[in-house]
């Protein structure tokens, strides 16, 4: 699927009064999609997204799409305002999911910037089977990608195109190479391409060493045109601990390409130099890092200005970016994180370069420009005396385009064949992101917009190597090269050559958008490129030198090509006749006048009905041939390079397919392994015996060829070698399947030619006069080469079907115009001989004409003949005189002119079938208003042409009638089976056909049928038939039209007859001498007042006919198997269809029975095809079958049946119809527009049948009514007589149905053909579970899985008045997950559940007396252990778990993940899983189905004996819990939140919980969490609810706004049935010991003894025993001990009595649910994949019929503790002398400020120390900070108001900091900065004693964070005091410099301490402690 999302476009002109209406559209292919249009604006924004799908086939990497911006005009033609291409290579090279393309300027028709652009974003899913290679040895090592910029104009983005000059060696691990690629491409494939929601989250943690005195800086982070920044900080190491969110909606690939970026400010400085440094990284890069992320790394900070500058700071971030459906991993903060080193967790390593290059592009010249300009202008200058040259009406120039940049070739004015001999030098910064060169002819136009001639690329990825490709197992480092190309034609292709004054709907093909149809002539370009350096001219005149050089590359060779056409079928409408035409370059295409006429097109024939559904030719044994001979330069040393390797390609894969199906149908493993080892030994062999020809002495070789030869060398010797290793090495060979396909991947990407300059031979339909449709078939597959069979095309000289597409098909080949077989051979015509080792048949070669009269008055003669000549072509419009036939060259006649019938325009339709129906339209007119009459032509056939009246078709000899005549009614006819119409003159009838009548109807029509069924081979066989026509060879028509006949009606007016003469080689024999044809046969008369232009139009319209005859044809058996389909796409309304298939081979067709309602078919049906002849060898035929082609259709009583899809079938040949091979029956993918839609079970085989015993042939099988025969045994998937049990559990959700709820539901179960229906739930609001719950069905299913039909589920709403519809369905596609061994009794079985428990157990147990013998909780306990405590113990916190775990307390598990997503617990639905059902196509006609309910249920599936006296296994569903509604207490226990998405524009979030279950919720806002997107809420909420109407539990979180509406952030659902019913226990979680008190006091409602007797009873185990005290207990025959589990268990006086404890110890073992927490995702509708953040939770469910539970848990969040920071100044030294002295003296005004970062208003000065002269202070002054610490997180909590207009205070969490700095008063200015510390409270530095000893030293061990020294380094809070010296610092000219010693007490004092010891600010009261004494 590609997918762009037009977002917008800017400043589009104005080219009339007011402003334009735009409107965008793009084309890719030949596929164009348009946005709405926008009234009058030039900034349009559509937002729309336009998809195109891509029917499977994955993005080639030269495609691109092409976006129109036009002014919509309601009337007449729309404006082209501009319009770009946006190359998708990078899409399709698998680099990037999607492709963002911003600010693309538009240009005009000449090229030209319009300086409007356009926002695009494209996106690209490649289909399933071009998933890239995974598992590349290479992709761990890659490199990345530094740097990266915006959009294709910004050069600077590596991609790994690392380059030097040309073929000079890289060093490999510099360049970004294919592995990596693939590897990239393979951590993206999993991403549908198109647009999606994906959340990039930022986090900054903090900054390092950032440059710059006393700054404040903050971050700036940009993605995708968002940009967030941090608060301001102060400092050079400031913590931000941000998170900021950005949502995008985007294509994947373009979002990968987009970059963050990370800027780091000084908020302080208003100048332009506040960038302190940036860094850039692509999004992708992120997204290709395990998890989607990169945790906690730092990045090295850069001036982006100055390359050479180096680092300026580092930043430490955390990257996520999440797609649909991802978790994103959860954060942990190690406890030595603050001493990381930088250098070992850099992101990115320094210095990747940019280097600038030049590509330098020759173009040479091109040739067979075709017309473009309209030849009016011309015929003016003729009149004046111009010259008469009208083939040159074009005048070309070439335009060049990479990455942004563009350049032009001069025009060349009326020259079909320019030589430009010019170099364009584009100028690039390498590596770059773009890949492709784009070359475009344009044909020039003075006043119009230059017109696209045709488009090509220059892949440079395909011309280039980074010299990484080579796997790293050899050890060498492999040479790359740069783009190199050439001098080299490259081919255009576009729309048909034919020029017309018209415009052209096929125009955007000449912009290479879809596959071009035609070839559009060639350019000769060289291509190389230059590192450094930069060119004086972009665009330069070549030396004469190099355009000497260049002639060796321009030598021709002649080339023949010929192609023999054995069948035409599968023809959809007949008409006019047919023809097809077979050119190669210009060579052979008949409507273009430039060419020399060739023998390039088959006669014309009339299509003939097949009797069954469509049309075909009638060629019988004389086979058309067309003859091409053409000259081209010699590449076959490329080529053989290019079929050998794909000779292995097509070798390996059909064996892995065959490995596959292996796999697939469960075979034996040595079966397995012996079709491995035949796939890795042929590879081998073939890798070894077929290598890549020398290039010595080749002609036409350039340096790539060199450069390919050894890139594939050793591309292909490293497959041999891991061949051979995985021959001896693997051990799992199922496991070896990704590396074989990721060979055949590189095998097709080694067989890749950049310098292919053979055109591909292009075949085209036409009917009558115009091209219908087309294939392109390369060159290289129809090569003949003598350097060995491999290196022959795969298709030379063989048999092939091709399936014509009409150009630019917007239905993606829903309809194919026609199926051909056809066999070609292309070859040197030096070895033309060769050609008659592969040509079957003779070859024949003659000149024909036809004599044509008319009847007048009954008589025959030329008179009448109105516009016909008495001698013409077949057309009849060309005049021929026998005199004028001249044989070409080399020719001469071999005969004289004969009479010969022409069969194949003859309308026998009967031919070769056995059953027939004969037709005729009866026609009849009226005047509007009036009476219908009889028409003046009453019968005509189905084109309008006279007919016989229905009473004189005469029944053949050979056939019997097998009905009377009827009218057809099965068409779109009304009752009568009339269909009605408007006459328009000049047409005789009408052109369309409805099937109801209205007034204005002049026409009308039915058609009749009468069927006929032959009855013997009339005698003589085929060749008596002859004898029926006109024993003069005439054949007569009622009209001068093209449908003739036999023998003659009364109704003939006209007749012809076909002249021939046989033509002769004068000197060679065998069939290569039809390759001497050259040139028309001169027959044409031109006398008569034809002037010389209708002669041109007439050259080559009379070419000699070639055609091969086959003697003797042979008769073969048909047999298709169709067994069933499944999965098909659901075409009515009822979500079913009614299908049928189609089923054609050649000229024959069959349909298979119409099945009602069913998306999973089983027609079980044969299809025979008793006599199909089939001309040619049958040696061959063995070796390319022709295709059985099935199509599905779906059958609809009124309207058209629809096309379901296309499977193709190649049947298995016998030529020995006694030998015994079966074939066996595969799945075959059924394509619908390009896309998979089902899968088709069948077979085919084809029997040569012996002319002289019919009685070999296979069995007829049986049949199951009249013409339906089953499919055979042996063939037929052997069946097993098979039980399938269905619990129906109950349905959930149901939507309406048609505006009513669905009230009365029951379910029907179908499955093998067999159905079963439950019981209606009679109101579905009371109970929505089945009353009685299990169904049973007993089936024949195939006992192999591969065959086994599906489970379909549909859900039937039983409504008043017996109406029943389906109101939902499922089909449950494998069986597989659901078979069971029914003798095995599981715990599922007995399906365990609580409910089970509480109808058997008695209710004396039930009260639980929990005062067993309590001890008093001190209080000191409650203050170290809460359950905080435990849970922080969980996740191995352990520095806030404080002394919890020494106690031996419980730990519980902490699943990151949702409780149903653990594995071990199978989803909870081991009770019944939840089943989606669907409804089929919706009213609006979407294609999608849409959800429409839940059915809860479970299904097993086991055999059952086939001996009726054997007694059937035991049922297993037994034991249910009653389905009966259970009132519940539910507790919901939630702890925090992870990582909200911020609602705020702020980047806050004020968070609080939401629930509803059922009916009630619960809305907590009133403790909502201010600012905050981590919120702890540490909430409990009971609930009581009834199970399972209120089963769905949903838990919100909102954002609290005060004035505006509150928004929610995400939500959860929770299916409490499930938990409930899910024998894990998961209603409650199982600790891990069984107290009775303390915070881990039991919650349960039953005891461990009483859980673990009902899982005995359930499991159908004996009930446990306990002896010795209840020290030992046997439970399920096995013996466990009280001591095994508690031998080092810390015994704790909260522990209840052994036997419970010892129960609880085996209820852990049984794999049941352990109390947890789970981290559940967060979901919001506004993006419904996305993640909105997590939330941390459990929930407890406890039925009230058992009891009360245990008293819940108190999960209250820990509140911080208060502390005081006594920081006393006493003095400073050292300290810069700042000012002079009226004496002149250096001195300073000294003074201290200090402040903890976070509480900056809390800043205190001490007083000044006035005039010191040598730096020395003397203070005594006291700063008290006061602040929350959590000790447990070693984090200061600060609680402020962001702006003093905001409501709440923010809660912050800041490393405790003390900043101190030295300030220079002054009175009048500001004052002066001195100098600054920074300490860290947690781990401070060691201060020196004396003030001598202090030096900035001391400060730079702990700057550069080198663990070793952290010893010496305490933490103050441990310390309590400490008193010293310390060093300030300031920065000058980038160094840092001392600035000042302090002396210090820094002292920390808990609140309780503060009163016991107070002390105050300054030397205020109370000073004490110490005391401060002024200073002296």
């Amino acid at each position: 699927m590609l997918r762009v999302a037009v977002q917008s476009a800017k400043n589009l002109p104005k080219y009339r009064v007011g402003s334009p209406d735009p409107i965008a559209s793009v084309i890719f292919k030949d596929e164009k999609k348009k946005t709405k249009s926008i009234d009058s604006e030039v900034n349009p924004v559509w937002n729309e997204l336009l998809d195109f799908d891509l029917k499977g086939t994955a993005l080639d990497s030269n495609s691109f799409i092409d976006v129109v911006v036009k002014d919509y005009e309601t009337i007449g033609k729309d404006k082209f305002l501009g319009s770009t291409k946006i190359s998708l290579r990078d899409l399709a090279t698998g680099q990037v999911r999607s492709l963002p393309s911003k600010n693309v300027p538009l240009v005009n028709e000449k090229g030209q910037n319009i300086g409007a652009t356009i926002d695009l974003m494209v996106s690209y899913d490649p289909p399933a089977n071009a998933a890239l290679n995974p598992n590349d040895p290479q992709s761990g090592d890659a490199t990345v990608d530094a740097g990266g910029g915006g959009d294709e104009g910004d050069e600077s983005q590596p991609d790994g195109a690392q380059s030097s000059a040309t073929g000079a060696p890289l060093s490999p691990g510099q360049s970004g190479n294919l592995q990596k690629r693939l590897a990239r491409a393979h951590s993206r494939h999993r991403l549908v391409n198109k647009p999606q929601d994906f959340q990039i989250r930022v986090r900054i943690i903090e900054a390092r060493q950032l440059p710059g005195n006393n700054i404040k800086p903050v971050v700036k982070v940009s993605v995708c045109e968002d940009t967030h920044r941090t608060r301001i900080k102060r400092g050079n190491n400031p913590f931000f601990d941000e998170m900021f969110y950005f949502n995008v909606h985007m294509l994947p690939s373009d979002l990968f390409d987009k970059n963050i970026s990370f800027r780091i400010y000084n908020s302080y400085s208003l100048r332009a130099d506040s960038l302190v440094g940036e860094f850039k990284l692509d999004v992708g890069y992120v997204y290709d890092e395990p998890a989607h992320c990169v945790v906690r790394k730092w990045l090295l900070l850069n001036d982006p200005d100055e390359s050479n500058s180096g680092a300026k700071g580092y930043l430490k971030v955390s990257l996520f970016v999440v797609g649909t459906g991802d978790e994103p991993p959860v954060e942990r903060r190690e406890a030595n994180d603050d001493q990381d080193d930088i250098e070992s967790n850099l992101l990115l390593p320094a210095g990747v370069t940019l280097r600038w290059a030049t590509l330098s592009l020759k173009v040479f010249r091109a040739e067979d420009v075709p017309q473009m300009d309209d030849a009016f202008i011309q015929t003016m200058k003729e009149i004046f005396g111009g010259d008469e040259n009208k083939k040159n009406l074009v005048d070309p120039f070439l335009e060049a385009r990479f990455a942004g940049r563009k350049l032009c070739t001069q025009v060349i004015e009326k020259n079909a064949n320019p030589e430009w001999n010019q170099v364009l030098n584009l100028q690039v910064k390498f590596p770059s992101m773009c890949e492709k060169v784009k070359l475009t002819v344009f044909d020039w136009d003075r006043l119009t917009g230059n017109d696209a001639i045709g488009t090509t690329y220059l892949n440079l990825a395909k011309i280039a190597s980074s010299g990484g490709e080579i796997e790293a197992n050899t050890g060498q480092s492999e040479v790359g090269f740069l783009p190199v190309f050439g001098p080299c034609y490259v081919n255009l292709y576009g729309s048909p050559r034919e020029f017309s004054g018209l415009p052209d709907p096929y125009e955007d093909l000449n912009y290479g958008k879809g596959e071009g149809v035609a070839y559009r002539g060639r350019i000769l370009v060289e291509l190389s490129t230059k590192l450094e350096g930069k060119e004086d001219k972009s665009v330069d005149s070549i030396h004469s030198d190099d355009i000497l050089v260049v002639q060796k590359y321009q030598r021709r060779r002649k080339y023949c090509l010929c192609a023999v056409f054995h069948s035409a079928s599968m023809i959809q409408e007949p008409g006019e006749p047919i023809q097809f035409e077979v050119s190669i370059g210009n060579y052979g295409n008949k409507l273009d006048t430039t060419c020399k006429p060739l023998a390039s097109t088959t006669q014309y024939s009339c299509a003939v009905f097949d009797g069954n559904h469509y049309y075909y030719l009638p060629w019988a044994n004389t086979k058309p041939v067309v003859v091409v001979t053409s000259f081209w330069e010699d590449i076959s040393h490329r080529l053989e390079s290019v079929n050998i390797i794909l000779y292995i390609y097509h070798r390996l894969k059909s064996n892995l397919k065959a490995f596959k199906t292996g796999v697939l149908a469960k075979m034996s493993d040595n079966e397995l392994v012996e079709i491995w080892l035949k796939v890795l030994t042929q590879l081998i062999e073939d890798l070894e015996s077929f290598p890549m020809p020398e290039l010595e002495g080749r002609s036409n070789l350039t340096s790539l060829d060199v450069q390919m030869k050894k890139l594939r060398d050793s591309g292909l010797t490293n497959i041999r070698d891991g061949a051979r290793r995985m021959r001896e090495e693997a051990r799992e060979i199922r496991d070896t399947l990704a590396d074989l396909e990721s060979w055949t991947e590189k095998l097709k990407v080694l067989a890749e030619e950049p310098q292919n300059s053979m055109p591909d031979v292009i075949i085209w339909m036409l009917r009558g006069e115009k091209r219908v449709a087309y294939s392109r078939i390369p060159a290289h597959q129809v090569l003949f080469s003598t350097y060995s069979e491999q290196a022959c095309g795969q298709h030379c000289g063989q048999m092939q079907t091709v399936f014509l597409q009409y150009p630019m098909d917007k239905s993606k080949g829903l309809k194919v115009p026609v199926q051909i077989r056809v066999n070609m051979w292309l070859g040197l015509s030096a070895h033309e001989k060769k050609f008659n080792s592969y040509s079957e048949g003779t070859f024949s070669v003659f000149a024909e004409m036809y004599e044509n009269q008319a009847q007048v008055f009954g008589k025959w003669g030329t008179t009448g003949l109105v516009g016909r000549h008495k001698f013409s072509d077949v057309t009849g419009k060309l005049k021929l005189k026998r005199e004028y036939f001249m044989p070409p060259r080399g020719w001469e006649w071999e005969e004289e002119w004969f009479i010969d019938p022409e069969k194949a325009l003859l309308t026998e339709a009967d031919a070769g079938h056995t059953e027939f129906m004969d037709e005729a339209f009866q026609n009849e007119t009226r005047f509007p208003g009036g009476e219908w009459k009889a028409a003046s032509e009453p019968f005509t056939d189905v084109n309008g042409e006279k007919s016989r009246n229905p009473g004189e078709f005469d029944c053949p000899p050979g056939w019997v009638w097998e009905d009377e005549w009827t009218v057809d009614d099965n068409r779109a006819v009304d009752d009568q089976g009339w269909e009605y119409g408007v006459t328009i003159p000049p047409d005789d009838k009408p052109r369309s056909w409805v099937s109801a009548e209205k007034v204005y109807h002049v026409h009308r029509r039915r058609r009749l049928v009468r069927p006929r069924r032959r009855v013997a081979v009339p005698a003589g066989g085929p060749q008596a038939r002859q004898i029926l026509g006109d024993p003069d060879g005439w054949e007569f028509s009622s009209l001068i039209g093209w449908k003739f006949h036999r023998k003659e009606r009364t109704s003939d007016t006209f007749r012809r007859r076909r002249w021939r003469r046989k033509m002769a080689p004068e000197d060679r024999l065998g069939a290569s001498a039809i390759f001497q044809l050259e040139g028309a046969l001169q027959g044409v008369d031109t006398e008569e007042k034809g002037s010389k232009a209708d002669a041109t139009k007439l050259f080559g319209a009379n070419t000699p006919t070639v055609s091969c005859s086959f003697e003797n044809s042979h008769v073969y058996h048909l047999r298709v198997y169709v067994y069933q389909a499944r999965n098909l796409s659901s075409m009515d309304k009822d979500s079913f269809s009614d299908p049928y298939a189609h089923v054609s081979f050649l000229h024959v067709s069959k349909t298979t029975e119409k099945l009602q309602s069913t998306l999973n078919p089983t027609w079980d049906q044969t299809l025979i095809f008793s006599d199909v002849e089939i001309y040619g060898d049958p040696r061959n035929v063995a070796l390319c079958p022709p295709d059985v082609v099935l199509e599905f259709y779906d059958h609809d009583q009124v309207g058209k049946d629809e096309l379901l899809g296309r499977s193709v079938c190649a049947p298995m040949v016998k030529l020995n119809p006694g030998s015994d091979q079966t074939p066996k029956l595969l799945w075959h993918p059924i394509i619908q527009k390009g896309v998979q839609a089902g899968e088709a079970l069948v077979a085919a085989e084809l029997i040569l049948k012996d002319k002289t015993n019919e009685s070999d042939l296979p069995l007829v099988p049986s049949k199951r009514a009249e013409n339906l025969y089953m499919v055979p045994q042996g063939i037929r998937p052997v069946v097993q007589l098979t039980a399938v049990e269905i619990l129906a559990w109950g349905l959930r959700n149901m939507k309406p149905y048609q505006l009513a709820t669905v009230s009365s539901p029951s379910l029907v179960v179908e499955c093998g053909g067999q159905r079963v229906e439950s019981a209606v739930i009679k109101n579905m609001k009371k109970s929505p579970n089945f009353p009685n719950s299990v169904l049973f069905i007993k089936v024949l299913l195939p006992k192999d899985e591969m065959y086994t039909p599906p489970i379909v589920l549909k859900v039937i709403d039983h409504r008043p008045f017996g109406r029943k519809p389906v109101v939902g369905q499922c089909t449950i596609a494998t069986l597989e997950d659901f078979r069971c061994d029914p003798y095995v009794i599981t715990a599922e079985g007995a399906m365990s559940s609580k409910m089970a428990l509480m109808m058997a157990s008695p209710s004396k147990h039930l009260s639980i007396n929990m005062e067993e013998s309590r001890p008093l909780l001190d209080a000191q306990e409650k203050e170290t252990v809460d359950w905080w405590s435990k849970f922080y113990a969980s996740m191995g916190d352990q520095e806030k778990s404080g002394p919890y775990l020494k106690k031996g307390y419980d730990t519980l598990k902490v699943y990151e993940c949702e409780l149903e997503d653990v594995p071990e617990f199978k989803g909870l639905t081991d009770f019944c899983s939840t089943f989606k059902l669907q409804r089929g196509k919706n009213e609006n006609g979407d294609e999608d189905p849409t959800m429409v309910g839940e059915f809860k249920g479970s299904f097993k599936v086991y055999p059952l004996p086939d001996d009726p006296g054997v007694a059937p296994p035991p049922r297993q569903f037994r034991e249910l819990p009653d389905s009966g509604p259970q009132e519940c207490l539910v507790r919901i226990y939630i702890i925090c939140a992870i990582d909200l998405q911020p609602k705020d524009n702020n980047g806050g979030c004020d968070p609080y919980i939401k629930i509803s279950l059922g009916r009630n919720s619960i809305d907590d806002r009133d403790s909502y969490l201010p600012n905050t997107t981590c919120p702890v809420f540490g909430r409990m909420f009971e609930m009581t609810c009834f199970l399972p109407q209120d089963k769905d539990l949903k838990i919100s979180v909102y954002d609290y706004d005060l004035l505006s509406r509150d928004e929610k952030v995400g939500e959860t659902v929770i299916d409490l049935e499930n938990r409930f019913l899910s024998r894990y226990n998961s209603y409650c979680g199982l600790p891990q010991s069984y107290c009775t008190s303390g915070i881990n006091q039991w919650r349960d409602q039953l005891k461990p003894s009483e859980i673990l007797e009902n899982l005995a009873r359930l499991k159908g185990l004996s009930k446990p025993r306990t002896e010795d005290n209840g020290t030992s207990l046997t439970f399920s025959g096995t013996e466990y001990k009280l001591a095994q589990f508690e031998t080092n268990m810390e015994i704790h006086q909260h522990l209840g009595p052994a036997r419970e404890r010892l129960c609880l110890h085996v209820l852990r073992k049984q794999g049941l649910v352990p109390e947890h927490v789970e981290t559940r995702t967060l979901y919001s509708t506004f993006q419904p994949t996305l993640s909105q953040g997590s939330l941390q939770m459990w929930v407890d469910i406890f039925p009230k019929s058992i009891g009360l539970p245990g008293s819940p848990f108190d999960i209250t969040p820990r509140k911080p503790k208060k502390y005081l920071l006594r920081a006393v100044i006493w003095n400073t030294t050292d300290v810069t002398l700042d000012e002079k002295s009226i004496t002149g003296e250096n001195m300073s005004d000294i003074y201290v400020k200090g402040w903890m970062p976070g509480m900056e208003e809390d800043k205190q000065k001490t007083d000044v120390h006035y005039r010191s002269l040598d730096g020395d202070g003397n203070f005594n002054w006291r700063f008290i900070f006061d602040f929350d610490y959590l000790p447990a997180e070693q984090l200061c909590l600060v609680s402020k108001k962001e702006r003093f207009w905001n409501l709440d205070k923010t809660e912050f969490r800041t490393p405790p900091k003390l900043i101190v700095q030295i300030w220079d008063n002054d009175k009048f200015s500001l004052d002066d900065y001195l100098g600054t510390l920074e300490l860290d409270l947690r781990n401070l530095v060691a201060p020196a004693k004396t003030p001598e000893k202090c030096s900035l030293d001391m400060m730079d061990d702990l700057e550069i964070g080198v663990p070793q020294k952290m010893e010496n380094a305490k933490s103050l809070f441990a310390q309590q005091s400490v008193r010293g010296w310390w060093p300030c610092s300031i920065e000058q000219d980038g160094k840092k410099v001392l600035g000042g010693k302090v002396e210090m007490t820094l002292e920390i004092v808990s609140e309780a301490d503060a009163d016991e010891r107070p002390a105050g600010k300054g030397r205020d009261d109370p000073n004490m402690n110490p005391k401060l004494d002024f200073p002296k």
